[in-house]
This record gives structure tokens, C-alpha cells and sequence, in this order.
């Protein structure tokens, strides 16, 4: 019986929630349209309609490459939910790469980390210097995911300077107690498998943000993957799960200079 809906409701705790995704899906279009050819929509990586991604490159040369993942418990939204978020990265001269993935219940959670492993992959095929890694809620589960052990190649590795997984779902095991476990079908042994809090401590520099003003839930679980790798851990005043990735969209964030500033 699930008996921790609430305890992952976020939008039901967040004043005006339902104004969020119309505006961000506004905000979205008016920045794919201000980019002109600087936007290379659609680039596949994979078989399916989703498994495309958007690339927003900077005003002159690229210094790197953003990789942003987003959120939506793996049952919604889409890569041109946020093509505004690439804005504090491109005022910065680098590139962001924005990929979609086939929902839950269509593919597993465990099938969506096999595809954003493959749109890292294309991405560091096609692109030229380091690169970082952001991904909220559940795309900070999959950002997390992938620095498991062998997930992506050693050279893809190697290019990874920064992975910053904001507000993320790092243990899947009390989500089989929510009623989106009739979509997810996760039993434990596949909820420990996915769960970031799980493997080891990886070899790349990687800042947990959450938001103070987040669900108990997600100050717990972005305290437990910080904990389990010992990473730093930002949790930002005055933020809730909604407002926290907005910082993206600001050139002179701390969030962004730490995923456009090279450390490795």
C-alpha cells in the first residue's frame, strides 16, 4: 500500500505550481527561437523519437559542453521544457546539450540510464573539450548513474570535469512505497541497482544542490548521496524544488561557474 505520496508531492507544497511548466515551456520556445543557427534541434542518439537531443552552442568558440538532464519523476516532460536553462552556460562560451528520453512506464528507469549513457556518448563524440554534467530530480538520479563503474567509456570519462546533481532521487527504494511504483515496477534488488547512493564513490568532482525549502524527502536524499560520496553538498536558502535549477540561466551563478570552470 503506498503510504509516501505526500512525502514526494512536491507541487502540492509549492505556491503556484501549476504556473511553472507553462512558463517554462514559454521561456523554452522564445530562447530555441532567439538562438537562430546557433540551435541544432532534434540531434538523434538512439532508435526513438525521444532519444534526441538539442544542442545550444555559445556567440563565438565553444570551451566545453554542458550536458543538462531533466526531471519529471522519468513519467513527463521533454528536452524543450528547458532549452532556457542553457543560458548561463552559453553566456560563458560554452555549448549545453539538452537530451530526452523515453518515458517510464514505456522503458524502465534502469532502459532511461542505458539511454542517457548513449546521449553522453554522442555528445562527447561530437563535441570538442571537457565536459559537465546537470541533471535535476530525476535527471540528478541519472547524471549520478553515470559515474557508475563502467557506465560510460574511460575516454568519455575522462572528458567529465564537473557533475552537479540537483535536488536528486539518489535511493529508489522508498519510491516503491508511492503509487508511481505501478509505473515504475521496481522491486528492492532493482531499486538498490538504480540508486546512486549505491555505488562507489566516483572519480570526478560532484556538488549536490538542493534547495532549503525543498520536500524532507529531497533534503534527505540529497544528504544521503553527498554522505555516500563524500561530495560537497549546497543547500541553497530560500529555494524549493521548482526555483532551484533557475540559477542555469544566470552567467554570474555559482552554479554555473562550477559547471563551466575547468578542475580536472
Amino acid at each position: 500500500m503506498p503510504d509516501l505520496d505526500d512525502a514526494y508531492a512536491n507541487g502540492a507544497y509549492i505556491d503556484g505550481a501549476e504556473g511553472f511548466p507553462p512558463r517554462w515551456q514559454a521561456q523554452a520556445a522564445a530562447y530555441r527561437a532567439a538562438r537562430g543557427d546557433r540551435a541544432r534541434l532534434a540531434v538523434s542518439y538512439g532508435p526513438s523519437e525521444r532519444m534526441a537531443y538539442d544542442l545550444f552552442q555559445p556567440e563565438g568558440p565553444s570551451h566545453g559542453t554542458l550536458i543538462f538532464v531533466h526531471g519529471g519523476y522519468w513519467l513527463k516532460f521533454h528536452r524543450h521544457d528547458w532549452s532556457h536553462l542553457a543560458a548561463g552556460a552559453n553566456a560563458r562560451g560554452w555549448s549545453v546539450a539538452m537530451p530526452s528520453y523515453d518515458l517510464v512506464p514505456r522503458v524502465s528507469i534502469a532502459g532511461i540510464t542505458q539511454q542517457i549513457a548513449q546521449a553522453v556518448t554522442h555528445i562527447a563524440a561530437n563535441t570538442s573539450g571537457p565536459i559537465s554534467l546537470a541533471g535535476h530530480s530525476a535527471g540528478g538520479h541519472l547524471v549520478s548513474r553515470m559515474l557508475a563503474p563502467g557506465m560510460l567509456h574511460r575516454d568519455v570519462m575522462a572528458c567529465l570535469t564537473c557533475v552537479v546533481p540537483i535536488s536528486p532521487v539518489s535511493d529508489l527504494e522508498p519510491l516503491i512505497r508511492t503509487s508511481m511504483n505501478a509505473d515504475f515496477a521496481l522491486d528492492t534488488a532493482m531499486a538498490r541497482a538504480e540508486s546512486p547512493v549505491h555505488q562507489p564513490t566516483p572519480d570526478v568532482p560532484v556538488t549536490v544542490r538542493v534547495g532549503a525549502d525543498e520536500r524532507p524527502v529531497f533534503l534527505d536524499q540529497a544528504q544521503w548521496l553527498a554522505q555516500a560520496w563524500g561530495a560537497a553538498h549546497d543547500v541553497v536558502e530560500g529555494l524549493h524544488h521548482f526555483d532551484i535549477i533557475d540559477a542555469l540561466q544566470d552567467d554570474t551563478s555559482a552554479l554555473i561557474h562550477s559547471l563551466t570552470s575547468v578542475t580536472r
